[in-house]
């Protein structure tokens, strides 16, 4: 059993198809499809029920990728525990970053940490916070960025909190409100971000406890385009303080949500009693330093 074949089965599964796996691992779809047949033929049995251009893990193949996605992990931690023998002077950080706040809270520290350890490569993957924390529990990133509360399968360090912004276009009847609720927002239109942005399910529970389902009527993973669909008037946005008003638009008002349970509260998380990297620690040692300046 070879770790090329174990690593495109478990993208296979977690991309949705063969095609997609090929890009994430760049690959080609017939290598991929060939390394699934040879891991099938190995174990005897099929792993995956492809019913058309969809492919369903079958009972063994729930059993063999919850066993592969552990072999991967640990490979990676043995990479990694075997490269703390080189120090900083070289390495790898593996690190992932949410596209919200990331520009604000966490570029300038890049060009801090790549002139302080310039032998340290940093691989950056970007998903929304959900996503994020599938890719690190897979072992594939050793640290990132996701918003509070995670589940008791991660350790985290605190980075930032920030209450929401409730953004409407400028001539909206809430706009010159000094505060709003959700109870207010009831019967308005949302714009959110797209499935797998951690701040959707904030605002989403937060409507649940004033018990309505709010209507969506558009979805995006670009905050510009977000705030520019908000100063059309098309509903209601919203974004952390820092970066609201790091985007302020002429047409748009910024009106402060008082709701509680609903801060931006965003931390450094990794997996519960995994090894990390100098790189890694380094990466923390470098944030915490930044958040007491």
């Amino acid at each position: 059993m070879e770790i090329r074949t174990l690593r495109a089965f478990v993208e296979v599964v977690r991309q949705g198809g063969f095609s997609q796996a090929a890009k994430t691992v760049s690959a080609t779809q017939s290598t991929i499809s060939k390394a699934v047949k040879q891991l099938e033929d190995e174990i005897g049995v099929p792993l995956l029920d492809r019913i058309g251009h969809r492919s369903k893990l079958t009972a063994a193949g729930e059993i063999v990728f919850h066993r592969a996605q552990r072999i991967l992990t640990e490979r990676e931690d043995l990479i990694a525990e075997l490269g703390e023998l080189r120090g900083l002077k070289r390495g790898t950080l593996r690190l992932g970053l949410p596209p919200v706040g990331s520009d604000v809270l966490f570029a300038p520290l890049f060009a801090i940490y790549s002139k302080r350890y310039p032998g340290i490569d940093i691989r950056l993957v970007e998903y929304g916070s959900d996503r994020l924390e599938e890719v690190l529990m897979s072992g594939e990133i050793e640290l990132a960025a996701s918003l509070l509360p995670v589940s008791d399968g991660f350790e985290w360090r605190e980075v930032k909190r920030e209450p929401l912004t409730a953004l409407l276009a400028a001539d909206h009847p809430l706009a010159r409100r000094r505060s709003l609720d959700f109870a207010a927002l009831r019967d308005q239109p949302f714009i959110l971000f797209e499935a797998g942005f951690a701040l959707n399910r904030i605002i989403l529970e937060a409507c649940h406890r004033r018990g309505f389902e709010p209507t969506v009527v558009a979805r995006s993973s670009q905050i510009d385009f977000i705030v520019a669909l908000a100063a059309t008037g098309m509903g209601v946005a919203f974004l952390p303080r820092m970066i609201a008003e790091q985007r302020k638009h002429r047409s748009v008002a910024r009106v402060r949500l008082a709701e509680a349970d609903t801060d931006w509260h965003i931390a450094m998380i990794w997996r519960r009693g995994a090894f990390l990297s100098h790189a890694a620690r380094a990466w923390l040692d470098l944030v915490a330093a930044d958040k007491r300046s």
